[in-house]
């Protein structure tokens, strides 16, 4: 990554009124489909995790798994998906949390992590906070550390990074979209 500045919200498309009139949905697509955005996003996280020591990267459904696997790969580590429940083989742990209208659950295989290990956890973005909650705790109950999390975008009027934090996780966002 050269010295330049990299705007990245200037990157990010906002889209008015999806998917609910209320909302401005933050499409993180369009930093994927121009190469040297997407390198520049990645090469982001690289140089903020290249010093860290961690044993593998964990990338949440879907848009996680974006990030997390070039990630990985660049960073010469492993990358463990969480994934919707039912979508993933031989044994596993789930975790249910609450939607605006419901409930979810994601879920983890057993078999790659062990306790003592430790991780990024990693998503696009970062709203209510409620599947990466989800997530940690799926890492909690197999042991192991969370040693930062990473998104790519903070909302931080809807207060997922305050009850993130609170929870005792340190997380970091390159960039946020606050009361807009």
């Amino acid at each position: 990554m050269t010295t330049e500045t990299f705007d990245l919200k200037a990157h990010i498309r906002s889209i008015p009124g999806w998917p609910e009139p209320h909302v401005i949905f933050r499409d993180i697509c369009s930093l994927l489909e121009d190469r040297i955005v997407f390198r520049k996003v990645i090469d982001l996280f690289v140089h903020r995790y290249m010093s860290y020591e961690f044993d593998a990267i964990v990338g949440i459904d879907a848009r996680g798994f974006i990030i997390g696997a070039p990630l990985a790969y660049e960073l010469n580590q492993g990358f463990i998906p969480v994934r919707k429940k039912g979508k993933l083989p031989g044994e596993t742990i789930s975790e249910s949390y609450t939607l605006e209208y419901g409930e979810a659950e994601v879920e983890i295989q057993t078999g790659w992590l062990k306790p003592g290990h430790k991780v990024l956890l990693i998503d696009d973005l970062v709203a209510t906070g409620g599947t990466m909650l989800a997530a940690a705790n799926l890492l909690k109950k197999l042991g192991v550390e969370i040693v930062e999390i990473g998104a790519i975008i903070d909302l931080p009027d809807i207060g997922g990074s305050k009850k993130i934090i609170d929870a005792g996780y340190k997380v970091h966002c390159f960039c946020e979209f606050e009361g807009e």
